[in-house]
């Protein structure tokens, strides 16, 4: 026990010891004009300060802490996870709304967004669908460097009648918070219930909830989570529409982002350890070739679409200008921001034993580790972890509840990020 007191701490010293260096030396590279393309690196955002515009988030944090521990633990699941739900909803946009009424929906309203492409999908899905490679160059940032799907869920979303980007924000920051229940039904499934309840907190109170509203890539996490539940149900209880609904999703991710490619790692873990049986297995890897059999009856070529992107990348002026040598080490520092203190003092604990909790820490985190290595993540990390980071933040599950000095200081990073960073999401 003392060794592993000892181990948290020099744990979460090298934590702050690294998030504070690569902001240095992110500031010393600004100063000298190396370092361009974002006016506080690591991160592509600007310092501001807030100051009574905090408040009503800190009050939620304050509440948070004080009751999610006696409520993770007693209450029943069934209504423990629409609570879970509701607590990082509310969590998400106190923290937003800090920014002004109108923060839901504005990132989404500028012209490197998905919705400022939508016209051309207006037009003609299908003709848009099978030239997108081809007309790649002349999009907006953000559908330039993923796939066709998030633009095409946007625009289902309008079909339905739900327009504009307030409806859009609301798809996002509902799919993402969502990712709590998610998270918690997969490790209920892989280790036990009183693992899952010791999560929620943490889950709920992750820093990395400052970019749920609104990027796309909560979106991206609430599908991903989803997916990994579906697997896990399917695998646990032997369902076979379960196992569908998993792979039905799981076939989605790489037409959400190249950069989801690697949290196939995350439900590869799940099918390790419950390993299903034949037949959710096949019923699984049939349902996961949906999508993506539908996308190249459509016109797309996955293939080809990572290497226009790919193309587009390297001829920009953005991101691919930036450091290969301090953005290898500043996003893993990014890392560390999304997830807090509380995931840094109980990871070489977690990741020391065999136990699930592990596998599924580890699983993200080599995830991570295979974007950061690639050089196409040279910042904005800070949105492109999200899916990532949540998993990694299970390793907090390891504290004894209640926990609420860890959990405040999960809350007092997020506030004090948000009170001193202006982020484009």
């Amino acid at each position: 026990m003392a060794a592993s007191r000892r181990s948290g701490r020099i744990a979460v010293a090298t934590w702050a010891l690294l998030i504070t260096a690569v902001f240095l030396i992110g500031y010393v590279l600004r100063q000298a004009g190396l370092a361009t393309e974002d006016e506080l690196p690591p991160l592509h955002a600007r310092f501001r300060l807030l100051t009574w515009q905090i408040l009503p988030a800190a009050c939620v944090a304050a509440l948070a802490v004080a009751v999610l521990p006696p409520l993770a633990q007693r209450l029943p699941w069934r209504f423990l996870l629409p609570v879970s739900w509701a607590a990082a909803a509310l969590w998400t946009v106190a923290l937003a709304l800090s920014d002004g009424l109108d923060s839901l929906h504005r990132p989404l309203d500028a012209p490197t967004e998905y919705p400022a492409g939508l016209d051309a999908v207006r037009a003609d899905p299908h003709g848009w669908l099978r030239t997108f490679t081809e007309k790649l160059g002349g999009y907006t940032t953000h559908i330039r460097g993923h796939p066709p799907l998030p633009t095409l869920v946007l625009w289902a979303l309008e079909e339905t009648g739900l327009r504009g980007t307030g409806w859009s924000a609301a798809l996002i920051i509902a799919a993402g918070t969502s990712s709590v229940v998610a998270i918690a039904l997969t490790v209920r499934c892989v280790a036990g219930e009183a693992t899952a309840r010791r999560a929620l907190p943490f889950l709920v109170l992750a820093p990395l909830t400052l970019w749920i509203a609104t990027s796309m890539d909560a979106f991206f996490l609430g599908v991903g989570a989803w997916a990994t539940a579906l697997v896990a149900i399917a695998a646990k209880r032997s369902g076979l529409l379960a196992a569908a609904g998993g792979g039905l999703l799981l076939g989605t991710l790489p037409y959400l982002s190249y950069g989801l490619l690697p949290l196939f790692a995350v439900p590869l873990a799940v099918v390790i350890l419950l390993r299903p049986s034949r037949r959710v297995l096949m019923v699984l890897l049939c349902c996961a070739a949906i999508v993506p059999m539908a996308f190249t009856l459509g016109g797309f070529w996955w293939f080809d679409g990572v290497a226009a992107t790919q193309e587009t990348y390297l001829v920009s002026r953005g991101s691919a200008q930036r450091s290969y040598a301090y953005f290898v080490v500043a996003n893993i520092a990014v890392l560390g921001l999304l997830t807090g203190p509380a995931t840094a003092h109980a990871l070489p604990a977690v990741l020391s034993d065999r136990r699930p909790l592990a596998w599924l820490v580890g699983a993200a985190l080599v995830g991570v580790f295979a974007l950061d290595v690639s050089g196409v993540t040279r910042g904005e990390v800070e949105r492109i972890w999200v899916p990532y980071a949540a998993w990694i933040v299970l390793t907090a599950a390891q504290h004894d509840p209640p926990a609420r000095k860890w959990l405040a200081a999960q809350a007092v990073l997020a506030l004090g990020v948000q009170t001193s960073v202006l982020s484009n999401w």
